[in-house]
């Protein structure tokens, strides 16, 4: 695992209920279009970019990513929860990993949807995670 980013600005409390943030989508515009559409493998990878700013593990070996599609054109459609319905970044984090993907060559924009179904467990992170969370 690789030392995770920081977010920039300050982390403030998250929404009181997390209906307000059940089907939040942030979609960001691709930078470069013109290449085929970048594979699932790529897309995990991208993905592993991105870090719960509470925990020293990506958000894909968490288990954070629910569902992960790209179509013919370039475009990526993924779904996600966080580790909390409380956590002060649901609000940010759809937009902040939609920026990150949408770098990916290929890419033509990037939809991401916040969910809390089914709730995250730890059950969902992969053996990387579990060892580095110490379980």
């Amino acid at each position: 695992m690789s030392k995770r980013p920081r977010i920039p600005g300050p982390i403030v409390a998250g929404p009181e209920d997390p209906a307000e943030t059940e089907g939040l989508t942030a979609r960001v515009d691709g930078q470069d279009a013109t290449a085929p559409p970048p594979s699932r493998a790529a897309l995990i990878e991208k993905l592993r970019d991105c870090y719960d700013p509470e925990l020293p593990v990506n958000i894909y070996d968490l288990g954070l990513i629910y569902a992960l599609e790209v179509s013919e054109t370039g475009d990526v459609g993924i779904t996600m929860t966080l580790t909390a319905p409380g956590c002060p970044v649901a609000e940010i984090m759809p937009k902040w990993v939609a920026r990150t993907v949408a770098q990916l060559a290929g890419v033509r924009a990037v939809s991401v949807t916040m969910t809390w179904q089914p709730p995250w467990t730890k059950e969902m992170m992969s053996e990387d995670a579990l060892l580095a969370l110490g379980f």
